[in-house]
């Protein structure tokens, strides 16, 4: 366990972030099935504006590296064009 008072503070900064972090995969992970569930293409659509945010939004803040969002995002353009929406 941490002794220093910094070290305290590190711990608490890193409980915190892990939890943040654990909620915006969980979120992303969620935006995502939502896309490859959908059961059209104008539900696909909406469904694919908002994951394709929050990947974008994990890339920046390195939840998961930015070529992993873009490719992730491209494999989700791909199956809302199959269900016949628009990306």
């Amino acid at each position: 366990m941490a002794n220093s008072k910094s070290a305290k503070k590190r711990v608490r900064q890193s409980r915190r972030r892990h939890e943040q972090n654990r909620q915006q995969r969980s979120r992303l992970k969620t935006a995502i099935k939502n896309v490859e569930n959908a059961p059209d293409g104008e539900t696909a659509t909406e469904a694919f504006r908002k994951a394709s945010a929050l990947l974008d939004r994990a890339g920046r803040k390195n939840l998961m590296h930015r070529n992993k969002a873009a490719r992730k995002k491209s494999q989700l353009a791909k199956i809302v064009k199959e269900k016949g929406g628009e990306v």
